[in-house]
């Protein structure tokens, strides 16, 4: 009884732990994106799709700069459908459920659950890979498109690509997010203490990886009005 309340409580106290965290990480995208990288790099994005519209000589940079994002994308998501059916091998192996090593939960019911958490995380990973791919591939047409042939607003289709392209990359950090969630939930298989530790240490690494004071809440300087505006 002793082990499953150590399952009871850390676990849900390591992934509210991360789920707080990103709460915060998207708060600070959407009113400081200038501290995050995410931040940044969705206003840099912008910019250069409007660079690369203007002069159609960049038409070749442009696709093969998004060919290798889709590269990227295409490899994700090959590993994590590859990781999805590595865990229901391990799903089916009766040595994988009980271990001396597991100090934790280790009845049928918290075996299935594990298992199953990793099992829906991979499954995440492709999908938002996958719909990476999607839009990282229209944007590939439509950042080709002749910007003095259109009868609409040149500043208005710039600014719908870089929309496309934005997405491509919003769903390519879920993606990643999703693996970087799979390693507590890989621990959790050696009981509720390595796998809160994990989400400990994740949270710290990202807040790491995630902000950047390079810039201030002042902007960048090449940032317009409109981006401002915008935020995102």
């Amino acid at each position: 009884m002793e082990k499953q309340t150590l399952d009871f409580f850390l676990v849900p106290l390591g992934l509210c732990l991360l789920l707080v965290y990103h709460i915060w990480l998207l708060h600070q995208i959407i009113n400081h994106p200038m501290t995050t990288v995410i931040g940044v790099n969705i206003i840099n994005k912008r910019i250069w799709v409007r660079t690369m519209m203007e002069d159609a000589k960049n038409g070749t940079l442009a696709v093969q700069t998004l060919r290798n994002n889709i590269m990227a994308s295409t490899v994700l998501a090959s590993t994590a459908i590859m990781q999805s059916s590595v865990v229901t091998m391990m799903m089916s192996n009766p040595k994988a459920r009980t271990s001396e090593f597991v100090f934790g939960d280790q009845s049928e019911l918290g075996f299935w659950i594990k298992f199953l958490s990793i099992f829906v995380c991979f499954l995440l990973a492709f999908f938002f890979n996958v719909q990476s791919i999607r839009y990282y591939s229209h944007a590939s047409m439509l950042i080709n498109v002749p910007v003095k042939k259109m009868k609409s607003s040149p500043e208005l289709r710039a600014e719908y690509v870089g929309k496309v392209v934005n997405r491509g990359s919003c769903f390519w950090s879920l993606g990643l997010r999703a693996f970087y969630l799979s390693l507590p939930l890989y621990l959790w298989l050696f009981g509720p203490i390595p796998m809160f530790l994990c989400c400990v240490v994740l949270v710290f690494m990202l807040h790491f990886l995630d902000l950047t004071f390079d810039f201030g809440e002042g902007g960048v300087g090449i940032v317009d009005d409109k981006d401002e505006e915008a935020g995102w």
